[in-house]
């Protein structure tokens, strides 16, 4: 009986599966109870309620519930990130069925999580690109990337960004692909995170889940592990095979996948803090690259982040 760990996640981990399938976690002495969350705030006030001991989320949302008083739960947690996962997964701009182009979101609904969050942000970055103003569509919060895939398919949006999978899912539906996160720059998806806990053995455990994460992620892109992959892909995330296939050279490709060093890049939060100074300015966003060291694990810090200011 090993120690369990609550996690909450957006869309079911690819990476936890494997190292369960992998036997990596019964290894490690590790059980994962993932919990999947219905919205950015709903994860962080779980977080803060003691009901998660990490969460798998957005950088972006460590940033705004660390730093920013101008949050949806107008509260400051002291959240720290413990390893860098994903560079987005193939997180992209997504157009529903029936949409010829990106003019055809104008006046309609853009699905989001919430309107203040990062991959909210990203879809208003990535409409922009394509010649759509913030204030030519209406921003509708439809919450976590699953439930936004569903309502793009159905036609209840017109556009939103999807990833992990959930960006296949919808193209196999009909819905077209416009443009990818890396038109923006270096960008992180998807970081594991924790308030540090005054209980050093919690803190341990939470830093051996995240060892056997990036060990994972080094085997993944290194290539193994392959079946366990697709077959992960097809069950957890409803995917075709062609479709898991596509999803495994996505968790492998450099610029979109998996993180296997685990480093927090100063280039990649620049890219978030850059984003969030456009369609959300605060001078309180000017600090966060003096404090990167209060926020990220010293071993998940690019030594040379703290070097200069942005």
């Amino acid at each position: 009986m090993g120690t369990q760990l609550e996690v909450g996640t957006f869309t079911r981990s690819l990476l936890i599966h494997v190292a369960r399938a992998a036997g990596a976690l019964d290894r490690a002495g590790i059980e994962v109870q993932e919990t999947l969350v219905a919205s950015s705030p709903a994860q962080f006030k779980s977080l803060a309620a003691g009901e998660f001991d990490l969460v798998m989320t957005s950088p972006d949302n460590v940033l705004a519930y660390r730093f920013l008083t101008q949050n949806p739960l107008g509260q400051n947690i002291p959240v720290k990130i413990l390893a860098a996962i994903d560079r987005g997964l193939g997180l992209s701009l997504c157009l529903a069925p029936q949409l010829e182009n990106v003019e055809s979101v104008f006046g309609q609904i853009v699905g989001v999580d919430v309107p203040q969050s990062g991959f909210a942000f990203v879809a208003y970055a990535l409409l922009e690109e394509s010649g759509l103003a913030p204030d030519t569509y209406q921003v509708q919060a439809l919450g976590s990337t699953p439930k936004r895939a569903t309502a793009l398919i159905a036609g209840d949006c017109a556009a939103t960004v999807l990833n992990a999978g959930n960006e296949l899912r919808a193209i196999g539906k009909g819905c077209a692909l416009v443009s990818q996160v890396t038109k923006l720059g270096p960008y992180l998806g998807t970081v594991l995170a924790a308030i540090p806990s005054q209980d050093q053995r919690n803190e341990a455990i939470c830093l051996r889940f995240a060892d056997v994460l990036l060990e994972t992620s080094q085997q993944i892109q290194s290539g193994q592990w392959e079946s366990e992959v697709i077959q992960g892909a097809m069950t957890l995330l409803g995917l075709t095979e062609p479709q898991a296939q596509s999803h495994r050279a996505i968790l492998r490709d450099p610029q979109q996948g998996l993180v296997p060093s685990g480093v927090v890049d100063r280039a990649s939060i620049s890219t978030l803090i850059d984003l969030r100074s456009k369609y959300l300015p605060s001078v309180q966003l000017g600090t966060i690259f003096a404090s990167l060291s209060s926020f990220v694990i010293p071993r998940a810090l690019d030594e040379s982040a703290d070097s200069t200011n942005a």
